[in-house]
């Protein structure tokens, strides 16, 4: 039986070949898009308004970082269990108002002089929660848009997109905050949201929802089973583990990183977001070298030798020393080498994940993942700003990196390093029970 991604249009129009010649996708890929590219130059809007503006400590600077992720720790699993009842375009266009709204407040709230740290927090909190929702309805919205054999292709289009906004989300909200103001930069961010809104609500074809039993079982029960099923999956839970320890680490590397640019090295604000610009340069060749690689030299292999070049190259930074024209062609062959290697990585393991996992669990199977991979970047940025303050910038940023490899060590000595050249296959899908897949776990 077909999964419930195959299905068709209103007006029976069959799904095109080619993902580029389906018009709902390119709408999908287009709003993501956006979506991305403002969710990019917030997070670095809101740390360097913090540190060039306020004068935010290192403490200050992990707290806010925290505030921003938080959501990922209390909401992820309750939002998995939501998406996977509700149409994911409603989600995703309700998120997009909701964040440029917010922003929008917060850049009147600048102009009139009353964003401080406090309004910084609040403003965390919530484009995270908000976030949230869109990341974990946008990658279920792509199982119920294309057909499994299209998968990989399809985060490819949608990860090479979000490596398109790191490319110019750094940089323009570095430049805004540094040349105008933070409040300007928040109202661009704002627009790009109200773009993804305009391009999302367009989508025309109906999803095909997964079938629901007569008696809905409490949000409690389908969110157990979200997190039974992950951790029984051997590829899912070693997905998790090494996500976990990749997330924490490098939300307490960025931390220092982002105080280690600036106050070491004396980069500007515009510098600082050049450097962390050319990640996305990197993530695009990663995105294109993910819709080839796997098929060739196998999943397994690519995971392990793409997060091993991602997270150990910025081992190197603490070394650099000396003028900026010596050290930001530095930092961009480092950004450059870690948006490859951390881009093959994501793409492999969401083609991974959403091909073993039924349809009727996918929302949930997303934001456990999500939970259990980022749920302890909150703790790792404050131990970021309690480090910095008390080994210093080049001692922590040492450490931070280093710990980041215990990511690919995971991967290494797990059955995930040994999967082959095929997509592993999800027993529900493969026996024509996708649509049962509620019914049977009592979601």
């Amino acid at each position: 039986m077909p999964s419930a991604s195959s299905a068709v249009s209103d007006s029976s129009r069959p799904v095109p070949s080619s993902l580029w010649r389906d018009g709902d996708f390119r709408r999908l890929w287009a709003g993501q898009a956006a979506s991305q590219f403002g969710e990019q130059a917030s997070l670095v809007v809101l740390p360097l308004f913090a540190v060039l503006t306020l004068n935010a400590s290192a403490g200050q600077l992990g707290v806010l970082r925290a505030v921003g992720q938080a959501p990922i720790l209390l909401l992820s699993l309750f939002v998995g269990a939501w998406v996977d009842r509700w149409r994911t375009r409603t989600t995703m266009v309700l998120t997009d108002i909701g964040r440029a709204l917010v922003l929008g407040a917060a850049a009147v709230a600048g102009l009139v002089g009353w964003l401080g740290l406090p309004g910084l927090l609040a403003l965390a909190f919530g484009v995270g929660a908000l976030s949230v929702f869109f990341d974990v309805a946008y990658q279920t919205s792509l199982v119920r848009l294309v057909e499994r054999d299209q998968l990989v292709r399809g985060n490819s289009a949608l990860e090479g997109s979000r490596s398109a906004a790191q490319i110019g989300g750094p940089a323009l909200g570095g430049a805004l905050v540094s040349l105008l103001s933070a409040p300007i930069a928040a109202a661009s961010s704002a627009l790009f949201f109200v773009l993804s809104f305009l391009s999302i609500r367009r989508i025309r074809r109906a999803e095909s929802l997964p079938k629901r039993p007569e008696h809905s079982s409490r949000v409690w029960r389908r969110i157990h089973e979200g997190l039974r099923f992950v951790v029984g999956d051997t590829s899912l839970r070693t997905a998790c583990l090494a996500s976990a320890a990749f997330q924490f680490f490098f939300a307490a590397m960025m931390t220092v990183y982002l105080l280690f640019l600036p106050r070491e090295l004396h980069l500007s604000g515009a510098a600082v977001g050049l450097a962390l610009a050319a990640t996305g340069p990197g993530s695009l060749l990663g995105s294109v070298l993910a819709a080839r690689l796997p098929s060739r030299f196998g999943y397994g292999a690519v995971l392990v030798c793409a997060a091993a070049l991602g997270d150990g190259v910025f081992l190197y930074v603490p070394m650099l020393r000396g003028s900026s024209a010596v050290t930001v062609p530095a930092l961009l062959a480092v950004s450059f080498l870690f948006g490859t290697g951390g881009q093959l990585v994501n793409v492999t393991v969401m083609a991974v994940r959403q091909a073993v996992t039924p349809d009727a669990m996918q929302g949930r199977a997303a934001a456990t993942i999500t939970f259990v991979g980022m749920g302890l970047t909150p703790l790792g940025s404050l131990l970021g700003g309690f480090l910095a303050e008390e080994w210093g910038l080049r001692t922590s940023l040492l450490v931070m990196a280093a710990g980041m490899m215990l990511s690919p060590v995971v991967m290494a000595f797990s059955p995930l390093s040994r999967l082959g050249r095929e997509l592993p296959a999800s027993p529900l899908r493969d026996n024509g029970k996708a649509h049962d897949a509620t019914t049977e776990t009592g979601s």
